[in-house]
């Protein structure tokens, strides 16, 4: 690549249409900062860049949208000045914890235990669910605190603080683990629901304890595959629990008869 400009460079693509490459390195750290179209918008960019890692009077909300840089670089930048350590996501870093930022306004709390995880990891979003890539796969990041892919909030799980951007351990409360479960209050005392899908919503029992209402949604499974039900559930996984304090419990609790006398249609 030949170099024209200060921080930039003339670069290929496939089908050899040319673009431009602007970069810079700083404190031993060479840096992309993206691909142009021209070689005054690839310098622009590398002039700004070197102005944001040398003016700490510049801050996130300095941010305009024509600027040369896209925002996800500019906090991946004010970062690497104010805490000495670059991530190609944009993260800022904070004494007790990380922000990780989509825009000014838009961004998630984490905790530092989770700095390793979201610094090799963009986070995606779709329909209101949120990704990152790994291992080839794609991964709801509420996966990581048990949530499931179809949990609700409010029912399932909550914040306490009621900060839905604050994805800190401490804040997020986890009140139905288990698949078809939900927790309920009859006859003000707390139980627990389950149901499970086949065309509808079918009744399968309400329990007293959370292990005997998995267990039953586990129970439903197998007797709805027996019946000739092809769906493929999850069932649950009994953490810390005994096979064979399982199977006493598999044994003595009871579903309805709608799910034992069920018959595929």
């Amino acid at each position: 690549m030949e170099q024209q400009l200060p921080g930039v460079y003339t670069a290929k693509r496939k089908d050899r249409t040319v673009y431009y490459r602007s970069s810079l390195t700083y404190r031993n750290k060479h840096i992309s900062l993206g691909s142009y179209d021209n070689p005054h918008e690839a310098h622009q960019a590398y002039m700004l860049a070197g102005k944001l890692l040398k003016d700490s009077s510049i801050s996130l909300s300095s941010y305009k949208s024509d600027s040369a840089l896209p925002f996800s670089k500019w906090v991946s930048l004010l970062n690497f000045r104010d805490n000495s350590i670059y991530f190609a996501t944009p993260i800022y870093i904070r004494p007790r914890f990380f922000y990780y930022y989509f825009t000014l306004t838009d961004f998630f709390i984490f905790d530092l235990d989770d700095l390793f995880y979201y610094s090799s990891r963009k986070i995606s979003r779709r329909g209101g669910h949120y990704f990152v890539a790994d291992y080839g796969m794609q991964v709801n990041i509420m996966s990581r605190y048990g949530i499931k892919n179809f949990a609700v909030e409010g029912r399932d799980y909550r914040f306490i603080n009621g900060n839905s951007q604050d994805m800190r351990y401490e804040n997020i409360e986890i009140i139905n683990r288990y698949n078809g479960v939900q927790a309920i209050t009859d006859k003000g005392s707390l139980r627990y629901q389950v149901k499970i899908h086949v065309k509808g919503n079918l009744n399968v029992g309400i329990y007293d304890s959370e292990e005997e209402a998995a267990i039953a949604y586990n129970k439903a499974i197998d007797q709805l595959k027996k019946a000739g039900v092809s769906k493929a559930y999850i069932p649950n996984y009994m953490e810390g629990m005994s096979p064979a304090a399982y199977a006493d419990l598999y044994d003595t609790v009871k579903i309805s008869h709608k799910i034992t006398n069920y018959r595929c249609e």
